[in-house]
């Protein structure tokens, strides 16, 4: 097992903690305004991040050239429409659901990184993502 699994389930367990503060915290507020000081810590702390990298020499932005930084900036572009989308969503609807459906989007990966990154998915990752739809499925029911 490599240690990237050990990185996905702490980063879906913060995930997972994001979302039941978020639902607790959008009580009486609302979803842009929330996304927003979501966004402003997260920038604060990831900035803090890159001052410790710098430090230790670490970081090095100099690799960052060409199609590197517009795919970088799109990827953020999305980020942020998912955010914000996804509080929307979280202030209207239950918890448990919106995650669910949200987390859906290993369903996108899967098949966009079929079409565009050219993966080819082993037949077991297939019946893995028909599985989650059908769980999808299931939980938008219920």
């Amino acid at each position: 097992m490599g240690s990237w699994l050990y990185y996905a389930l702490l980063a879906a367990l913060c995930a997972a903690l994001a979302t039941i503060f978020a639902k607790v915290g959008l009580k009486d507020v609302d979803s842009l305004t929330a996304t927003g000081i979501r966004s402003i810590i997260m920038t604060a702390m990831i900035l803090l991040f890159l001052m410790v990298l710098m430090g230790s020499g670490y970081w090095r932005p100099s690799g960052l050239r060409g199609s590197a930084w517009l795919y970088i900036v799109l990827s953020g572009l999305a980020g942020a429409a998912s955010w914000i989308l996804y509080f929307k969503a979280l202030r209207l609807g239950e918890a448990s659901k919106v995650a669910f459906i949200d987390r859906s989007s290993v369903l996108f990966v899967l098949f966009l990184s079929i079409l565009l990154l050219g993966e080819k998915p082993a037949p077991l990752k297939i019946i893995g993502g028909l599985m989650v739809f059908v769980g999808l499925v299931l939980i938008s029911l219920s």
